[in-house]
């Protein structure tokens, strides 16, 4: 039986949460807990609070999967303060702001493969994080 392909916006959505899982499972300790790179927040990569915040912003598919991007934020910062770009700046400093913000203005579309790809990559970095 063959496995049915997903739509694109559904590997859109998979490779976003898995994604998102990647970047908060790197950044943990070995007790699961993770830090906002913007206040300083710490708890568990899964529970309530840690997300995976994005200096620029996801719209721009250039760095939407781009891991100097996105960084752990709590949710107070990534969405009650809508992601504090500026102190997510100066986390990144002023050189790799620079170049996101200048990767971010290149029109980028990935093909149905490549979100394939980075789907199954992300998803074995996880399985080897947890």
């Amino acid at each position: 039986m063959t496995k049915k392909k997903l739509t694109r916006s559904k590997l859109v959505k998979k490779l976003d949460a898995v994604f998102s899982q990647y970047i908060r499972l790197s950044a943990s300790d070995k007790d699961g807990n993770c830090t906002c790179v913007t206040c300083g927040k710490v708890a568990h990569w899964k529970g309530e609070g840690q997300q995976s915040g994005h200096f620029q912003s996801r719209r721009h598919y250039a760095t939407r999967w781009d891991e100097d991007n996105v960084k752990v934020q709590c949710s107070s910062c990534n969405v009650f303060r809508y992601g504090e770009q500026y102190k997510f700046s100066l986390y990144l400093g002023k050189k790799l702001s620079q170049e996101l913000l200048d990767k971010s203005r290149i029109i980028t579309k990935f093909t149905s493969y490549e979100l394939e790809e980075m789907l199954e990559h992300y998803s074995e970095e996880v399985k080897n994080l947890i």
